[in-house]
C-alpha cells in the first residue's frame, strides 16, 4: 500500500469512491462485506463485483483468491489518492493557487472562528 498513483491519471466515479472508502476503512473485504456497509438502497451484488473488478483494472485493489472466494484490498492508500485528487481540484480550477481556494470556500460557506482559529494553527504549523 502506499503505491505512488501519479501513473494513474483517471478519477474515481462516485459509484467506485464509495466502495473504496469502504475498502480503505477495512482493509481486507469480501463483495457481501461491502454490501454491508453501503447504505440503502443497496445495490444487486453484482454490480459490487463490477465495481470493484473495475478498481482492480484501474489498479486501485487487489485480491486473494480462497477457491472461489476473492479477499479485496488497496493497492492505493486513500492519502495517495486524495493528494492527487486534490492537487488535480487546485490546479484545474485555482491555477494552482491556494489562496485562491480558500478564498473560493470561505465565500461560499461562512467561516466560523473556530475554523479560522485552525486554519491559522495549521498554517502556523507548517512553517
Amino acid at each position: 500500500m502506499g503505491e505512488n498513483i501519479k501513473n494513474r491519471p483517471q478519477e474515481l466515479t462516485k459509484a467506485e469512491l464509495e466502495i473504496m472508502q469502504v475498502i480503505w476503512q477495512k482493509e481486507k473485504v469480501l463483495i457481501h462485506d461491502i454490501l454491508s456497509e453501503l447504505p440503502e438502497p443497496k445495490p444487486a451484488y453484482n454490480t459490487v463485483s463490477t465495481i470493484v473488478r473495475i478498481l482492480e483494472n484501474k489498479g486501485f485493489v487487489s485480491h486473494k483468491a480462497y477457491g472461489r472466494t476473492y479477499e479485496y484490498f488497496p493497492v492505493v492508500a486513500k492519502e495517495d489518492y486524495t493528494n492527487t485528487y486534490m492537487r488535480t481540484v487546485l490546479d484545474n480550477f485555482f491555477e494552482g493557487s491556494l489562496s485562491c481556494m480558500v478564498n473560493f470556500f470561505s465565500s461560499q460557506k461562512s467561516i466560523s472562528l473556530e475554523e479560522t482559529d485552525e486554519i491559522l494553527k495549521i498554517l502556523g504549523g507548517q512553517k
